[in-house]
């Protein structure tokens, strides 16, 4: 009895339950216990099988001396504050069936040992602060129907032991900083009805294998880094009635084996570099435009917002219009070429015989404008008025007072390194003046918001123009284009009083006016650099995927 005398009086009411050598179950769900589960819990209710203790606020470690409960078969402590490691004890519950930790704050990586209880059918440690590996020795439990794993801080890659678990029913690892690829081997898991990979690291293409998940209902792979196509083999897929593939780098047509999915209730596609004729049949009768937001290069039906697509005649003659002007154009190609050089090099030296003060001259005061302007302005924020999203935030078309037309670039400054990159691009754009940079309006900022609004340039950004089946740049266009954007270069190069590079220079960031005229924008992370200082010193910074040639 000695280990008795540590218990406070909330948990007193255990003293009552020694003499019950025949109590199997325990069940103490939301209780404000409160407290620490004592270390001779083992030895005092040796009879347990089942330990039902959520939302009860137990805090502390789990004592080891839970492990001497050697029948217990279920032990479910949601929902509390434990802290701590998960004990290796937990090896020597052999019978245990259910073991449910969620929602607390356990630390450490998950214990092989774990891999031991071979009669485990419902393992979740989700919503904690494991970190380490996924175990690969779990793929041994061939007992397993739900392992949930998600919102902690696991690393590396899924192992593919886990195509084992062929009788897995739910499986989630979202919210983690998992990476590499995803396993052939999911595609064994072909009883699955649940699974959740969102919110990781993913680089890889989704796996053709995919189509052995015949059962699947719902499927999110949202937030990763996946490439490639959406494979045709989701068609396939007949019990799918939630996909989502959103915030990833996927690319090509959406296959048209989609509007075979005639359960698919919820389809999100957005924010991807996906092109062509969006399906009209099956389920997408019922899809919005939310669906495939950001996805400049898809055509189709005026309820998604896109344009429409070309029939194949048209699309035939521009091919051909396409094939004489480049066969023309490269007959000429040298003759363009030189006449480009002369013309920069006149230009720089007519620049360095007269020095250009250009950024010397005062701007004048830039209107004030306020947050309840912004609002109305863009109706809100509205989704309807997204012009695009970028690494700090989103920017969207506003109309101020009916007639003017606007583009206002928001800060998420949960993001790190939104609010200096909202500093950066104010101090170096209050500064720099040429006809080819995007015309900075005015500010807006307050402790909660930050934003910029910028002139607005009604052809989109050249990435568009270049990517896209409905939009088509001839040969002297582009050649315009490049003349402004190296007259841009030259100047924040050479003629500002302060070489200035740009660090994220691509054609996302290069924006047309009406008269297809390029506009350089976006400086958020650029750099000033002090006279005499080399370009190599500058921190290697840019988007994802994109380093400018500086930094080589």
């Amino acid at each position: 009895m000695s280990g008795l005398s540590s218990f406070s009086s909330k948990l007193a009411f255990l003293i009552s339950l020694v003499n019950c050598k025949h109590l199997e179950i325990l069940r103490i769900n939301h209780n404000p216990v409160d407290d620490i589960l004592p270390s001779t819990i083992g030895n005092l209710l040796a009879s347990l099988k089942s330990i039902y203790a959520n939302f009860c606020g137990i805090r502390g470690s789990i004592p080891i001396g839970i492990g001497n409960l050697s029948n217990l078969a279920f032990l479910t402590l949601r929902q509390n504050g434990l802290t701590g490691f998960i004990p290796p004890i937990v090896k020597t519950m052999e019978k245990v069936q259910i073991l449910k930790l969620s929602n607390n704050i356990l630390q450490g990586s998950i214990p092989d040992d774990i891999c031991q209880l071979k009669n485990i059918g419902d393992l979740r440690l989700n919503q904690n602060k494991l970190s380490g590996l996924i175990p690969k020795c779990l793929g041994n439990i061939t007992t397993l129907r739900y392992l949930y794993l998600d919102s902690n801080k696991l690393t590396f890659v899924i192992p593919t032991s886990l195509g084992s678990l062929k009788d897995i029913l739910e499986i989630t690892f979202s919210s983690n900083s998992l990476n590499g690829n995803l396993p052939q081997e999911l595609g064994n898991l072909n009883v699955a009805t649940f699974m959740d990979l969102s919110m990781n690291q993913f680089t890889s293409k989704i796996p053709s294998t995919i189509i052995g998940l015949q059962n699947l209902v719902n499927l999110s792979l949202a937030h990763n880094r996946l490439q490639g196509p959406i494979p045709d083999s989701f068609g396939s897929m007949v019990s799918l009635e939630f996909l989502d593939l959103s915030y990833n780098d996927l690319s090509d047509v959406i296959p048209k084996s989609l509007e075979a999915l005639s359960h698919l209730s919820y389809l999100n596609i957005s924010f991807n570099r996906l092109r062509g004729k969006i399906p009209n049949g099956g389920p997408f009768v019922n899809f919005t435009f939310r669906s495939f937001m950001s996805n400049e290069a898809l055509c189709g039906s005026p309820k998604f917002q896109v344009l429409p697509c070309h029939t194949s005649s048209l699309h035939h003659l521009r091919e051909k219009r396409v094939a004489l002007t480049l066969y023309i154009l490269l007959s000429i190609a040298p003759i363009l070429l030189s006449m480009t050089f002369v013309f920069l090099f006149v230009k720089r030296r007519r620049r360095n015989k007269t020095p250009s003060n250009i950024d010397l001259l005062p701007k004048m005061t830039p209107p004030r404008i306020t947050y309840q302007q912004l609002f109305r302005a863009t109706n809100g924020f509205s989704e309807s008025n997204w012009l695009g999203v970028g690494s700090f935030g989103f920017v969207y078309k506003a109309i101020l007072g009916d007639t003017i037309v606007l583009a206002i670039k928001v800060f998420n400054l949960q993001v790190e390194g939104a609010f200096k990159s909202f500093e950066i691009e104010c101090e170096i754009m209050r500064h720099i003046r040429h006809r080819n940079l995007t015309e900075v309006i005015s500010s807006c900022s307050n402790l909660d918001f930050k934003a910029v609004v910028l002139e607005y340039m009604p052809n989109g950004s050249l990435d568009k123009w270049l990517y896209s089946y409905n939009y088509f740049l001839d040969m002297l266009q582009r050649l315009d284009i490049m003349i402004d954007v190296a007259c841009v270069l030259q100047y924040l190069h050479h003629d500002y009083s302060m070489p200035l590079v740009h660090c994220d220079l691509k054609p996302n960031n290069i924006l047309l006016d009406n008269d297809m005229v390029a506009h350089v924008t976006d400086f958020g992370i650029a750099k000033l650099l002090d006279l005499g200082e080399c370009v190599t010193r500058t921190k290697t910074i840019a988007t994802f995927g994109y380093i400018a040639s500086g930094d080589f």
